[in-house]
């Protein structure tokens, strides 16, 4: 329900086009990495990633299960709350390598928050937490790095501008890329798994931001 409602309402709010590497492949059970912008990403990465056939389960903070509606949705799908300084954020982890191992993809935002910006400007994925390292660790999937620009002009910003830049974005339809890079398999400890990704997904998130043609200063 959730691709499909993202591939109702993306198209609506913005203009999406979608790349990927040269053989680039999404097999079933990868896990997916993508850079976390704003709260209108994860719709405009599910509707990319639909376009390509996948239909992922996602990770996302345990708070939007309080939602009504949503959490029943959320839960109905199998999509896997994270409980963040909780001591319940390993069974994250546990849900995660049970999904792939039942050949779903999964979703993951290593990052675990939105920049703090207020700005609808482009810039590099922050410092990743491990649970992705921990991830790849555990069940040595291969993992695909997708990059999103363009989010943060849909919705950033305090709660006000959130809220404006919603409203209007049917009328700016603003350009949104989605970039699919090749999947690597993670290598070293939990550390260099990290840095690992980290720039897999950065690469991914440069080549998407090339194709809004953001200034190289605010990709940099």
């Amino acid at each position: 329900m959730l691709s499909r409602l993202a591939d109702v309402l993306v198209p609506v709010a913005g203009r999406l086009t979608v790349t990927t590497d040269p053989g680039a492949e999404l097999a079933p059970g990868s896990i997916i990495a993508a850079n976390h912008t704003s709260f209108a990403d994860p719709a405009v990465v599910l509707a990319a990633l639909h376009r390509l056939g996948v239909r992922p389960v996602v990770m996302a903070a345990a708070g939007l299960w309080r939602v009504p509606l949503l959490g029943r949705a959320l839960a109905g799908e199998g999509h896997i709350p994270v409980h963040r300084g909780d001591r319940r954020a390993a069974h994250a982890l546990d849900a995660a390598a049970e999904a792939l191992e039942q050949g779903r993809s999964v979703l993951i935002y290593a990052e675990g928050g939105l920049p703090r910006r207020t700005d609808a400007r482009e810039t590099a994925p922050e410092a990743f937490r491990s649970g992705l390292a921990r991830l790849s660790l555990r069940t040595g999937t291969p993992v695909v790095p997708v990059g999103q620009a363009g989010a943060r002009r849909i919705i950033s910003g305090n709660a006000a501008k959130q809220l404006a830049g919603l409203l209007t974005a049917p009328l700016r339809r603003p350009e949104l890329h989605v970039h699919v890079g090749t999947p690597l398999s993670l290598a070293g400890d939990r550390a260099a798994r990290t840095a690992q990704a980290r720039t897999a997904v950065t690469t991914a998130w440069r080549t998407a931001t090339a194709q809004l043609g953001e200034p190289a200063a605010l990709a940099a």
